[in-house]
């Protein structure tokens, strides 16, 4: 190996300036503030303090060289070659980081010390060049070896060319290349040895695109020698970060092998970022700095892309010049560092701290501490960041603090933090994107919005870094993209920690994979879990397994749906590298179960043990609203929010808090930053302006409800603390504590009181001792029982009062009490009496049980009442029975009078002592007071509403039921706007009945009730349910009908609905929109709503509905269209459409009919309409059945069948009447003709069996149509024949076909047939000729004249409607030429009946 240090050690973190951590640099700026120092002294005194270290330095520390003992930093191996470089340990940089130091002796340690440190370091780089050139002799004999295995490798290869055919494989990577990490501006080179024959052909590829060194010669070189490749990259920059292969291929096969290049850039100029160089520190002893600042920064607001600078001023005392502070700068108690996004400056005097481009990561408390040697001095203000400008009206709040919370080989979890402004609607979700670093393209990562904070980033290419964004949208648009994340890599944690501590970067890592070892299949993995589960997507976590060998190893990941035992791999193409993976496209609701497979190239391992099922749903559920609210006054223009935390929240992230002027809606973030406690100071607030808030939680899952309003509260200075509470009183007694109970405060100090602290002392002989704190945490209770008190001692108690603005003086001392214990057998008094609900002629008292129960449990009160100014003996019971409650309802007072009243307990052994009376309270009905009434809205919500005219700035609505307070009642929902509250039922039932009141703290007693009794509540939801589900009533329901030009038109029609109406359009469940291919119409005046359709597709198949909308009213109608209505009403929706394209031109409004006459006269007729000049009328084929028609009026003409006896024989006859076949009428209209053009036929005229004697002549002629003309072949016995004198074929005007046989004779009988062709067809006609002897008897039951034959058979009846029939028709106007002879035929009636049904059963084949 070369004995050169490797660039990789060059640059190591103590080595190269470049890569020097901060501490390094910090030392080194010390030590050239040193050098400054000591610059002045002579060369000599330099070299004494240099020797008299080595001997002042702790031997522990740093022990000096044996002379004899030369350092060297080379690394050897046991050959001695040179294997790197071994960095010397560089001590002592946390020493001058420390500050001053105690003595002078110890500072000239010090800084002898690094003189020394810095001197070795020197001579190690020497020793390193001497070491190098010891081992010349090595070197020269490394080269001997080298060309000695030359000479060997090429021996090899000519053996290897004497027997190819045995030797050829393809190519192997015998060393594979190797992936690197550089620095910019460095050189790396990728090699590799492979094995194969024929001798590979090697090709190198980046990013799968072939490397041309030919092209880049200053960039690429490629070197092949001895089977070894190398590809060398000069002066890499940050573009040459990619993956690249090296192929090798021959006629047996190609392989390839992978490695990566990162290039690591830093993230700015060396000394951009370094710290400023440190001053040596004070020499100044028994000095005690004073520190004051002034001018300080003040709560600051900015706004998203601004910069923003803020800072106080520092004055020091005494001044020394050699003396500077160390400044710190804190955000939320997090030490701050300069940045890209954070800049600090200080000037000797003053300290200033610029944010660069705000976000609403920058949001939050900063804190600028200024350290001395005596200590510190700290002053803290809040920043707050609003939103910029979105560029869509309405679009939400940037998301903030954007990182990654997990990184692996496969993915990267991002997580975010929610805006605090949603501008105006709900957030549908969040898209995440990344960029990869260095690089300028970002890449969304995901098609839907996510609506968890949370994202797993998959497709990262391993090794690779990557900066992370996210964006919220709206229906209104998409959101400003937020900060982009730190750099992170695409690898997994074990990597990261094998990798070791690194320089700044910004780049990407890649860690090079071991050399695999086959032939050990891996074991299982062990203890996976759902590490993480949301309605998007699932992650997975397991352990590697223990049995791998040397060779990493790879996962399959498999899912079930539980209940089955069907396992289907998730990631068929590519195993995962990392212990993780994240899982997507699951079934949401559906249960899974997981394992997982190892494998590496020796094979698939067994699966683990799988997960328990999993359901695919978000298992962080959104926090619950925050409790109560309660804002108090802090300054002129903020004020102090505080809430009660959302219960059962997972995950909190904090949160966030909104203010809005109390009357108007418009509601404004106080913070863009969540909050993680439940106290906050909402700054830039209007004095003198009253303000409510609201609060919300924050998690990854989401964010929550609102919590309810506060009170409105005015913006200006700070309460005060209450005044001494009173009526300090005794409430049980043991032998070591006594139960205290007192009296509220008679001013309170403008805010509820928190809690009271309760003080005792010892009474002995008259003389009280000192006061002790009985309680530490104030107690919210106006009771409290004071512990550690001494029995029969005499004690003296007071109590204090606090609120928001602290702990008020304390109350006088009360009364001499014993402490004894109590063996009385009746009950104790009742305590805290309160009076509510007074009227002129009635109030409500309210008190607690006694703590002393006596010797059995409290069955019952009694209440006294008195005038205030009577005498004790006036005291009256108001109730003759005891109440087992603790409230009570006092009637038939006298207005104007004033009353006191006290309650007395009782229980099995008797009635107790009475409680302390009330004070005096005049039966008056207030001017403004209020009852409780109960309403209904237009939504059926049924509800309880109080109004308070009198209301000041800290008062609050109490809801009670039974006189016990709803602090968070699951039955019922409390709202509070203004001097208006209501109680509202969510689900009433008979579990709702009870007595209702409300009482407003910080008034004169303002309070109401009102009590639910199961027939109010009957009444009520009666006009909840009339209220809720109105329904506005239709006139008719959803109809269907068609249209001009086969439109489609739904429509109904309400009975009356308000120009506010609506109307949706539902689909199968879809709601559908005005487009082309739905129009729709609504009038609001006559209340007809339609919905047209041009034309309907099987896609239109379903149930339509249309849902209307008035106010609170609702109905909606539906028509179903399936199976057959739908077909038929698609149908005759094409037809209309049709008829109204066939409309536009001539078009029948009578279609085509006939009549056949007595006379045998079939009339066609019909009517045509839009006739225009340039109309043209065409006959077609005439419906051939018509034929039938006729001839069955020809047969029906017939007269009843006669016989005559003739010479001959017996004659069968009958006589038909013929009329004409076509006659044409002009009635105003055209009557439309049109010829059908067919395949070559045989019209008819050929019998199926001709007898004839011998020597006669034989006559056949048929009618022949087609169109082209048809080709005419005769045949005998299946051969074609030729015309001659014996046999005569004719084939005249294409229609008419003859065959003729001069003079028959025995050999001409026969089968004959006659075969017509054109391009439409063929047919054949078939016909028998039978010759016989005159001697002889013809096979034939009946004897016909031979006179007859020719009429016989050339019958001139058209088969169908051929264009000779009707060219004949037209010509003879009525009658057809064939009728001519009617005598001759009707004499042969017996033949004619036969040969028309011949004819008939011909006409009918023929149309087959």
């Amino acid at each position: 190996m070369s004995g050169s240090i490797p660039f990789y050690q060059k640059h190591h973190r103590h080595y190269d300036r470049g890569n020097r951590s901060r501490e390094t640099e910090s030392a080194i700026s010390q030590y050239q503030q040193s050098s400054n120092t000591y610059s002045s002294h002579s060369s000599k005194s330099t070299k004494g303090i240099r020797a008299a270290t080595y001997t002042a330095l702790d031997e522990p520390r740093l022990s000096p060289l044996p002379k004899r003992v030369k350092p060297t930093y080379m690394a050897m191996d046991k050959e001695n070659q040179i294997i790197g470089y071994v960095v010397p340990i560089f001590r002592g940089s946390h020493e001058f980081q420390s500050g001053l130091s105690d003595t002078e002796e110890a500072r000239a340690k010090e800084s002898a010390g690094y003189l020394a440190r810095r001197d070795l370091f020197a001579s190690g780089v020497e020793s390193e060049h001497i070491e190098h050139k010891s081992h010349r002799t090595v070197m020269r004999e490394s080269a001997e070896r080298i060309s000695l295995s030359k000479r060997i490798y090429e021996n090899e290869e000519y053996h290897k060319r004497l027997n190819e055919d045995s030797l050829m494989h393809i190519p192997e990577f015998v060393i594979k290349p190797r992936s690197h990490t550089v620095w910019e501006k460095q050189c790396v080179r990728l090699h590799c040895t492979i094995s194969g024959w024929p001798e590979p052909r090697v090709v190198w590829y980046k990013n799968n695109v072939s490397i041309d060194p030919m092209a880049t010669p200053e960039k690429y070189k490629v070197e092949s020698s001895y089977s070894v490749h190398s590809l060398e990259i000069n002066k890499c920059d940050f573009d040459d970060t990619a993956q690249y292969r090296v192929s090798a291929m021959n006629s047996k096969g190609e392989t390839s092998a992978f490695a990566s290049v990162v290039v690591k850039r830093f993230k700015g100029e060396i000394d951009e970022f370094l710290p400023s160089p440190r001053l040596p520190p004070c020499l100044e002893y028994g000095v005690t700095f004073e520190t004051h600042l002034v001018e300080k920064f003040g709560v600051s607001f900015g706004r998203e892309g601004e910069t923003l600078s803020f800072g106080c001023s520092v004055i020091i005392y005494p001044s020394l010049q050699r003396f500077q502070p160390e400044i710190e700068w804190y955000r939320d108690d997090k030490l701050l560092v300069p940045s890209k996004w954070v800049q600090m400056h200080w000037s000797g005097d003053r300290a200033t701290l610029t944010l660069s481009h705000l976000n609403k990561e920058d949001e939050g408390l900063y804190t600028l501490r200024v350290i001395t040697k005596s200590g510190f001095e700290t002053h803290s203000a809040y920043v707050f960041v609003r939103d910029a400008d979105a560029e869509v009206a309405g679009a939400p709040g940037a998301p903030l603090d954007v990182h990654s919370l997990d990184a692996n080989k496969d993915y990267v979890i991002v997580t975010w933090k929610q805006p605090a402004v949603d501008g105006g609607s709900p957030i549908l979700g969040y898209f995440v994107d990344r960029c990869e670093v260095g690089m300028t393209h970002w890449a969304q990562c995901n098609d839907t919005p996510v609506k968890f904070a949370r994202f797993p980033v998959t497709g990262l290419v391993e090794g690779r870094s990557y900066v992370f964004r996210v964006r919220a949208v709206n229906k209104a648009g998409m959101s400003h993209p937020s900060r982009v994340s730190e750099p992170v890599a695409a690898m997994d944690p074990a990597d990261r920690t094998r990798k070791g501590p690194s320089a700044p970067w910004t780049g990407q890592i890649i860690v090079t994979e071991e050399e695999p070892v086959e032939g050990v299949v891996p074991g299982r993995p062990c203890d996976l879990s759902v590490i993480e589960a949301t309605k998007n997507y699932v992650v997975l976590s397991w352990k590697p397994p223990g049995e791998k060998g040397h060779e990493g190893v790879m996962y399959y990941v498999e899912k079930c749906v539980s209940g089955t035992d069907s396992w289907q791999r998730v990631n068929t193409e590519i195993p995962v590298k990392s212990p993780r993976f994240a899982l997507f496209d699951l079934a949401e609701g559906k249960s899974y179960r997981f394992r997982v497979r190892c494998c590496n190239s020796a094979g698939v391992g067994e699966p683990s043990e799988p997960t328990e099922a999993t359901t695919v749903g978000d298992k962080l559920d959104i926090p619950s609203a925050p409790g109560r609210v309660v804002p108090t006054r802090n300054t002129d223009t903020s004020v102090v929010v505080s809430w009660e935390a959302s219960r059962d929240a997972k995950e909190l992230v904090g949160y966030y808090i909104e203010s809005n002027i109390a009357g108007s809606n418009t509601w404004e973030p106080c913070n863009n930053k969540p909050v993680k406690g439940t106290r906050f100071i909402c700054h830039g607030l209007t004095t003198d302006e009253s303000y409510v808030f609201r609060v919300r939680a924050v998690n990854a899952a989401g964010i929550s409800e609102f919590s309810q309003e506060s009170e409105a509260i005015k913006v200006k200075a700070a309460i005060t603390s209450p005044t001494p509470p009173y009526g300090i009183t005794v409430l049980e007694c043991v032998r070591d504590s006594m139960v205290l109970a007192w009296k509220q405060p008679t001013f309170i100090g403008g805010a509820d009181i928190t809690g009271y602290f309760v003080d005792y002392r010892e009474v002995i002989g008259g003389v009280p001792g000192k006061w002790h704190e009985a309680n530490i945490k104030s107690v919210s209770e106006r009771a409290y029982r004071v512990s550690k008190l001494k029995e029969n001692m005499l004690y003296q108690f007071q109590v204090r009062a606090a609120n928001m603005a602290g702990v008020g003086i304390p109350s006088l001392p009360s009364e001499t009490f014993k402490c004894e214990e109590w063996t009385i057998a009746v009950p104790g008094p009742p305590h805290d009496l309160q009076v509510q609900e007074v009227r002129k002629d009635s109030l409500v008292l309210l008190w607690k049980p006694p703590v002393y129960q006596g010797r059995d449990p409290v069955n019952g009160y009694y209440i006294d009442i008195k005038e205030a100014e009577a005498d004790f003996e006036m005291w009256r019971g108001v109730n003759e029975k005891a109440t087992d409650k603790t409230f009570i309802k006092i009637k038939d007072l006298k207005m104007g009078e004033s009353y006191v009243f006290r309650v007395r307990a009782q229980n099995k052994a008797g009635v107790g002592k009475a409680s302390d009376s009330t004070e005096p309270v005049e039966a008056v009905t207030k001017p403004g007071t209020a009852e409780i009434v109960v309403n209904v809205d237009d939504d059926g919500v049924i509800s309880l509403n109080f109004e308070c005219s009198n209301l000041t700035a800290d008062s609050k609505f109490v809801w009670s039921k039974n006189y016990v307070e709803m602090t968070e009642p699951e039955r019922m929902t409390l709202e509070t706007k203004g001097s208006k509250s209501k109680a509202i039922f969510k689900t009433p039932s008979e579990e709702d009945l009870g007595i209702y009141s409300c009482f407003v703290t910080h008034t004169d007693g303002a309070s109401a009730s009102y009590t639910l009794s199961e027939e109010t509540l009957k009444e009520l939801l009666k006009v909840s349910h009339d209220h809720k589900f109105p329904i506005i009533p239709l006139k008719t329901e959803l109809a269907v009908e068609l249209l001009e030009k086969g439109r489609v038109r739904f429509w109904l029609q309400a009975e009356k609905i308000s120009a506010n109406g609506k109307a949706e359009y539902v689909f199968n469940d879809n709601v559908v929109h005005q487009g082309e291919k739905y129009k729709m119409n609504f009038d609001k005046n006559t209340g007809i709503i339609e919905m047209f359709m041009e034309s309907l597709g099987k896609e239109d198949e379903g149930t339509f509905t249309f849902q209307l909308q008035d106010g609170k009213a609702t109905n909606q109608s539906s028509l179903v269209l399936i199976g057959d209505v739908f077909k038929q009403l698609q149908k005759e929706s094409e037809f209309q459409k049709k008829e109204w394209i066939r409309k536009q031109g001539p078009h029948f409004v009578e279609y085509l009919g006939y009549e056949v006459t007595p006379e045998c006269c079939v009339r066609l007729k019909c009517k045509v309409a839009n006739m225009k000049k340039d109309s043209v009328a065409l006959w077609y084929n005439l419906m051939p059945y018509l034929m039938n028609q006729v001839f069955s009026v020809i047969a029906n003409s017939s007269t009843p069948l006669k016989i005559q006896s003739t010479e001959e024989g017996i004659r069968l006859y009958t006589f038909v009447t013929f009329a004409a076949f076509v006659s044409s009428a002009d009635t105003g209209n055209r009557l439309i003709l049109m010829f059908f053009i067919d395949r070559a036929r045989v019209a008819g005229g050929l019998p199926d069996v001709v007898t004839i004697q011998e020597g006669k002549c034989l006559n056949l002629t048929c009618n022949i149509w087609g169109e082209p003309i048809p080709e005419v072949t005769w045949l005998k016995n299946e051969r074609e024949m030729v015309s001659n004198d014996h046999y005569i074929l004719k084939f005249e005007s294409g229609k008419f076909a003859s065959f003729t046989i001069t003079s028959v004779s025995t050999s001409d009988s026969g089968k004959y047939s006659i075969l017509v062709k054109n391009k439409y067809g063929t047919e054949s006609g078939d016909f028998t000729v039978s010759v016989f002897i005159p001697d002889e008897e013809p096979a034939h039951i009946l004897s016909t004249p031979s006179s007859v034959c020719p009429l016989f058979l050339s019958p001139h009846f058209p088969h169908r409607a051929h264009p000779s029939f009707l060219n004949s028709a037209s010509e003879t106007a009525d009658v057809p030429s064939s009728a001519t002879n009617l005598n001759t035929v009707s004499n042969f009636t017996l033949n004619f009946r036969f040969n028309m049904h011949t004819l008939t059963k011909q006409f009918i084949n023929s149309l087959s």
